[in-house]
């Protein structure tokens, strides 16, 4: 094969995104070149569109538009008023839970766990929840997080960060199973671990 160093820099990269090794981001990288007005224009553009445009909010973790300026007294991003929060670790999660239609209510996402890899306590968005949970007169926190340790042990921390406040705090039980990622369940099993999730505890009776 011949080595062109543009072709072999983009075989790299699209071989470190989830799923995909080097054989197959070498046939991406074939398609790409092979339909370069159809394909390639239009991805570079979008790509470069998503870079500067998109952004996690600092406050919920939702991706977002960087032109829309959020508070926790004014989301902007979720007009619509709920009292639920599900507490998810990652946005994949967020889009799984989404697709699902199991669930109608706010989405914050941690942005990883406790445990996992350069990540701390202060670097996940645990305080901002607290204080949504505060401000947005919320009646039930659902931990979504993962039946990985690293998920448990996150849910622990958070369940602990909400004593003395007024809410309810779940957890997804049934169907969850152990040491399962939430964005690798199927609707069915997101279904069973919602419905039939386990009370943790109750600050408002």
């Amino acid at each position: 094969m011949q080595n062109i160093n543009e072709i072999d820099e983009l075989v790299k990269l699209i071989s470190k995104l989830p799923g995909l090794g080097p054989k197959s981001a070498k046939r991406i990288v074939l398609k790409l070149i092979n339909n370069r007005d159809e394909l390639v224009k239009p991805l570079a553009k979008s790509l470069a569109d998503v870079y500067k445009n998109i952004v996690r909010c600092k406050i919920c973790g939702i991706l977002k538009s960087n032109s829309i300026e959020c508070n926790f007294d004014d989301c902007k991003i979720v007009e619509k008023k709920y009292n639920k929060i599900c507490v998810v670790e990652n946005i994949s999660d967020q889009w799984s839970i989404e697709s699902s239609n199991i669930f109608s209510g706010y989405f914050h996402i941690l942005g990883g766990t406790i445990s996992s890899v350069g990540q701390k306590k202060e670097d996940l968005l645990i305080n901002s929840l607290v204080e949504r949970v505060k401000k947005d007169n919320i009646d039930e926190v659902i931990l979504a997080t993962s039946a990985t340790v690293e998920g448990q042990t996150t849910a622990y921390y958070i369940q602990d960060s909400l004593k003395g406040i007024e809410v309810k705090v779940t957890k997804l039980a049934q169907g969850l199973p152990v040491g399962g990622e939430i964005e690798s369940l199927d609707d069915g099993t997101l279904f069973s671990a919602f419905k039939n999730r386990s009370n943790l505890i109750s600050n408002s009776d």
